[in-house]
């Protein structure tokens, strides 16, 4: 019902300076097309994909690609999702939106915005490995069980479990103050190292973390990668 995981599109004030913040992490770009009037760019590591939109939104946004938004919209009142828009005329681009029990914005675009950059293998951010986007949800149970009528994948063996949704993983939490982007690490000692060369601060967070704050105000979590073995 939702289609392919785009990117998560997020608002920012000044693009210029979100772009510099995520390539000094080592993120790359991708080719953006000229869907959008106003300024857009995409910065990924291969596995997260970043859409940095200088336009005032409900952001961040988890955005996908499902062509026939008409028929996606009336599949959606079906399983009793209201959108929060949708633009379907002849001479628009057709795109819809919905918020998730969290509040989480949702977005769905009939074509792709940008072209991922092809490489024999992925950029690597100086991050680690992106894991899950994390956000602030009163009841995960609620929010798991509205996204698994949607189709996506719920893992319930993880604890707190975690949704699957066509190329990115979700993570509703009680307690979270703000969304996350969690990176896992190997060595978070050599990871704080090489992001002060590169002229950041990482803070200390609860288990060994690294916080860092973008210039839009998404905040970047480094946690040590799970054992495992």
């Amino acid at each position: 019902m939702l289609g392919s995981f785009l990117e998560l599109s997020v608002w920012t004030r000044d693009i210029a300076a979100s772009v510099a913040f995520y390539e000094a992490l080592g993120l790359e770009h991708a080719r953006v097309g000229e869907t959008w009037p106003h300024r857009y760019g995409v910065l990924t590591d291969g596995r997260l994909f970043l859409g940095l939109h200088e336009y005032e939104f409900d952001s961040p946004s988890v955005t996908f690609v499902r062509p026939g938004i008409a028929e996606a919209v009336a599949r959606l009142a079906d399983a009793g999702v209201e959108p929060a828009f949708a633009k379907t005329g002849a001479d628009e681009f057709h795109e819809a939106g919905f918020a998730d029990p969290a509040g989480q914005m949702v977005t769905l675009l009939e074509a792709r915005t940008f072209s991922p950059p092809w490489r024999e293998a992925p950029p690597r951010s100086c991050c680690g490995y992106f894991a899950e986007y994390r956000y602030p949800a009163a009841d995960p149970v609620a929010v798991t069980s509205f996204w698994e009528r949607l189709g996506p994948v719920v893992d319930r063996d993880a604890d707190p479990p975690r949704i699957v949704a066509g190329g990115i993983t979700l993570a509703p939490r009680q307690g979270l103050a703000a969304p996350e982007l969690v990176f896992h690490a190997p060595d978070p000692v050599a990871v704080r190292e090489d992001l002060q060369l590169r002229g950041f601060s990482p803070t200390p967070g609860a288990g060994g973390a690294l916080r860092l704050r973008s210039p839009e105000g998404l905040d970047l979590r480094i946690e040590p990668a799970p054992d495992d073995g």
